[in-house]
C-alpha cells in the first residue's frame, strides 16, 4: 500500500489570470505549503513582485491585500522555473491555451503547444515523483497525452496526472476561489490516483468545506469545464436573443428576464441582456467543444453549440449597426465615446471584449472613437485592435484614442456607447456630459445600468438593448 502524500511544496507553471489569484488565496489558507509562481515573461513576475501593489498585472477586487499578506512569506513569484519544478510536491499548469490559429482545427480547436512544453520541461527537471495538476482548461483526454509525455521523456519518476478546473469568474475572482460554489479535482481511479485526488483535498479542504468538493474521474473533470462555460454562454446568448425580440413587439427584456429568473427551476443568473460576452473562456471553451464534437462526427452536437458563438457576434453586429442607423446612416468622420473596454466590470482583462469588435465595426465605417476605461491602458486597447489585424496598426492609432477622463472622452462626442457595466458610469455627471456634446446626443446602453429616464429629461436620446423605442 502507498504512503498518503502530502503537499508541502506548490509550483504553479503560467503566472496570469488564473493562476495568480488562485495560488494567492491558496498560500494565504494554506500558510505552511511554500508556493512558487513561475513564468518566462520576466516583466510579468516584476510586476508581480513591484512593491507598489496598484502594478499587480491582474487587477481584482481583494488581490492585493492578499498578495501583500504573503509575498515573500510563502508566496513567490519566479523566473526560476527548473528550480520550482525540482522542489515541488504537486505542479499545477496554468498557461494558456488559445484557439489554434493555423493548420488542422484553425479558429476551434485549443493549442496545446504550452501545455506540452510545460510537460516535456516537467519530465526533464523532476528527480523526484510528482503530482502534475491540470489548471487550464483543457479538451478532453488531454491528461492521456501529458501522461505519455511525462511518462516516456522523463528520468524515471512517477507522474500522477490530476484535473482540477478553476471556475471563478474575473471580477469576483477572489470571493469565488475563498467560497467556491464547488472545487472540482478528477484523476485516475488506480491506488496511486486515488492517493493524488486526497492530497490535493487535504489542500483545499484548509478552508472549503468537503461537502462541496467534488472528485471525478478525470475525463469527467475535463469535460465539465468547458460545459460549463458552454452552458453559462448559452445563458447569455439567449437572452440577447430575446432582446431583439422584444425591441420588436414593445416587450422590455429587463422585465421577461425577471419573470423567467424567478422560476427556480431557470433562475436568474446570467439572464442580463447585453451587447455580448467576452472573456478569455467562452468563446474559446464553447469553439474547443464544438472541434471536439465535430472530430467525433457529433455534427449536429457541434452545431448546436455553435449556434451560441453566431449569435454572439451578430449580437455585437446589430449592436454597431444600430448606432450607424441612428446616427443618419453615417458615423464617417463623427466621435463615439466608448465607456468602457474591459469584458466586464472589476477587471482590467480585455481578452474578447465587445467593445473591440464594436470599435472595429465603427471603425471600417470611418468613426473616430475616444474610450475611457478606469482600469485598461491605452497601449492594451490598441493591442486588441491590432490583433485583428482589420487595418494597418497606424489607422488604429489615428482612429482610437484614450481619454483621460470621461468627461474628456465624451467631449464633442455625437453618441456614447456604454460597453463595459462599471458601477461609476452611473453617478457621473451626465448634465455636464450632455451640455459639452453635439446636439442631438445619443447614449446607447448596450450594458442596461443607466437611468434612462432620468437622461431622456436632461435631453439625451438613449437607446437601451431590448426596449424598443429611443427614449
Amino acid at each position: 500500500m502507498e504512503v498518503p502524500i502530502k503537499i508541502k511544496n506548490i509550483c504553479c507553471i503560467g503566472a496570469g489570470y488564473v493562476g495568480g489569484p488562485t495560488m494567492a488565496v491558496i498560500a494565504n489558507q494554506c500558510p505552511d505549503i511554500k508556493v512558487t509562481i513561475v513564468d518566462l515573461n520576466a516583466q510579468r513576475i516584476a510586476d508581480w513582485n513591484d512593491a507598489d501593489l496598484t502594478r499587480l498585472p491582474v487587477f481584482e477586487p481583494g488581490l492585493a491585500e492578499i498578495i501583500a499578506a504573503t509575498r515573500n512569506r510563502n508566496l513567490f513569484f519566479s523566473t526560476d522555473i527548473e528550480q520550482a519544478i525540482a522542489e515541488a510536491d504537486a505542479i499545477f499548469i496554468s498557461v494558456n491555451t488559445p484557439t489554434k490559429t493555423y493548420g488542422s482545427g484553425k479558429g476551434m480547436a485549443a493549442d496545446l503547444k504550452f501545455i506540452e512544453l510545460c510537460a516535456r520541461q516537467i519530465a526533464k527537471v523532476a528527480k523526484t515523483d510528482k503530482i502534475v495538476v491540470e489548471k487550464s482548461t483543457l479538451p478532453v483526454r488531454t491528461a492521456e497525452a501529458l501522461k505519455d509525455i511525462l511518462e516516456h521523456t522523463g528520468n524515471g519518476c512517477k507522474f500522477t496526472i490530476l484535473s482540477n478546473p478553476e471556475f471563478l469568474a474575473e471580477g469576483t475572482a477572489v470571493q469565488d476561489l475563498l467560497f467556491p460554489d464547488r472545487v472540482l479535482i478528477g484523476g485516475e481511479e488506480s491506488l496511486a490516483g486515488k492517493n493524488a485526488i486526497q492530497a490535493l483535498v487535504d489542500v483545499y479542504s484548509k478552508w472549503v468545506p468537503e461537502a462541496k468538493i467534488l472528485t471525478t474521474n478525470i475525463w469527467s473533470s475535463e469535460l465539465s469545464k468547458l460545459s460549463a462555460n458552454a452552458f453559462l454562454a448559452q445563458r447569455v446568448s439567449s437572452i440577447n436573443a430575446l432582446s431583439e425580440l422584444c425591441e420588436e413587439t414593445g416587450a422590455d427584456v429587463q422585465e421577461v428576464a425577471k419573470a423567467i429568473g424567478m422560476d427556480s427551476r431557470i433562475g436568474s443568473k446570467f439572464l442580463k441582456a447585453s451587447v455580448g460576452f467576452g472573456g478569455s473562456c467562452f468563446k474559446k471553451d464553447i469553439l474547443n467543444l464544438v472541434y471536439i464534437a465535430k472530430s467525433l462526427g457529433l455534427n449536429e452536437v457541434a452545431d448546436y453549440w455553435e449556434q451560441v458563438i453566431i449569435f454572439n457576434n451578430y449580437q455585437m453586429k446589430r449592436f454597431s449597426e444600430k448606432i450607424i442607423k441612428t446616427l443618419y446612416n453615417t458615423v464617417s468622420g463623427k466621435k463615439i465615446a466608448f465607456l468602457g473596454w474591459a469584458f466586464k466590470k472589476d477587471t482590467n482583462d480585455t481578452r474578447e471584449s465587445a467593445a473591440i469588435y464594436v470599435a472595429d465595426y465603427l471603425l471600417s465605417e470611418q468613426a473616430t472613437i475616444t474610450v475611457y476605461d478606469p482600469k485598461v491602458s491605452e497601449k492594451q486597447i490598441q493591442y486588441d485592435l491590432n490583433y485583428l489585424e482589420s487595418r494597418p496598426a497606424v489607422a488604429n492609432i489615428r482612429g482610437v484614442s484614450l481619454g483621460l477622463d470621461p468627461y474628456e472622452a465624451c467631449k464633442e462626442a455625437h453618441a456614447i456607447a456604454v460597453l463595459t457595466e462599471w458601477d461609476e458610469f452611473v453617478d457621473y455627471d451626465w448634465q455636464r456630459i450632455y451640455d459639452n456634446m453635439m446636439k442631438p446626443a445619443f447614449v446607447f446602453d448596450g450594458r442596461g445600468i443607466l437611468d434612462v429616464k432620468a437622461l431622456s429629461e436632461i435631453g439625451f436620446v438613449c437607446s437601451v438593448l431590448g426596449k424598443s423605442t429611443m427614449v
